[in-house]
């Protein structure tokens, strides 16, 4: 009988991210505190042989090529199996979403986490799917105690955006990072507090090239978000709200508004077990 295993890949949002040095081999340095969205992308795994079908709204930005990251995924995992890849998430869009489907992929597989960051930076994190202080090029992990609710809407004016070139552009490599302590966020109030104090270095270079980001944030907070800053290296933008309610409206508001773009409201997602 064949066995199907279905496993979310949950958009990943960077609620800061300090740019902090670069190493003579041109990689960058960084320090992020990452979480996950109730959103994202679904893998689906069947006996193979090996295979990538892609469906969902975003397929047509994603080609099934032999180097996708689902199909390196299952390869380094060393297993035949038939994928299908239900794309709800925008393409190159600063929320992880290969890096996420990636790693569904090798949790649907019960695999390893060992060796995953040879798929990309961001895999380590999305394998854990856990509110995680990310430093170094992606590799060291700090979990963090269970953070406050958090109500989310997130924007992407329709475009993709390269990320090498955005650290291209990037003017400033040497950037303070966050704290060396974190401190205790017993509620929404604090933890945005916090966040306020903190930046994504790549926001500036990313709106040189798209300036419709700068767009975008300027629609978060018309549209009241207590926070609004792009994630990664863009070009999705988020916006963090007082609660539920207020974020489903700002969601309505700004898609009536800009309707060519993606705009959708969350929370964070449950911890992945």
């Amino acid at each position: 009988m064949t066995q199907i295993r279905r496993e979310a890949a949950p958009a990943k949002l960077n609620l800061t991210l300090h740019v902090t040095g670069r190493r003579s081999d041109g990689y960058h340095l960084l320090d992020s505190l990452v979480v996950f969205c109730q959103i994202g992308d679904v893998v689906t795994l069947e006996d193979g042989p090996l295979s990538l079908t892609v469906t969902g709204p975003f397929a047509t930005g994603l080609a099934a090529e032999a180097d996708n990251l689902c199909l390196r995924a299952a390869r380094l995992a060393g297993r035949e199996v038939a994928i299908t890849l239900e794309k709800n998430l925008p393409v190159a869009s600063g929320i992880g979403g290969g890096s996420a489907d990636a790693a569904a992929v090798l949790r649907a597989l019960g695999a390893s986490p060992a060796g995953t960051q040879s798929l990309g930076a961001d895999v380590p994190v999305c394998m854990a799917g856990l509110p995680t202080r990310m430093r170094g090029l992606g590799e060291i992990l700090d979990p963090l105690p269970a953070l406050p609710p958090l109500h989310l809407v997130l924007v992407n004016p329709g475009r993709g955006l390269s990320t090498p070139a955005v650290f291209n552009a990037l003017t400033r490599r040497e950037n303070p990072p966050m704290p060396d302590t974190l401190p205790d966020f017993p509620d929404a109030d604090a933890l945005i507090g916090f966040l306020r104090d903190c930046r994504n270095d790549l926001a500036a270079p990313a709106i040189s090239l798209m300036p419709e980001i700068a767009t975008c944030l300027a629609a978060l907070n018309d549209a009241g978000a207590e926070l609004a800053r792009m994630s990664g290296s863009g070009a999705t933008c988020f916006g963090l709200f007082s609660d539920a309610a207020r974020a489903r409206a700002a969601r309505t508001v700004i898609a009536r508004a800009h309707p060519s773009w993606w705009v959708t409201a969350s929370g964070l997602a449950p911890a992945k077990g």
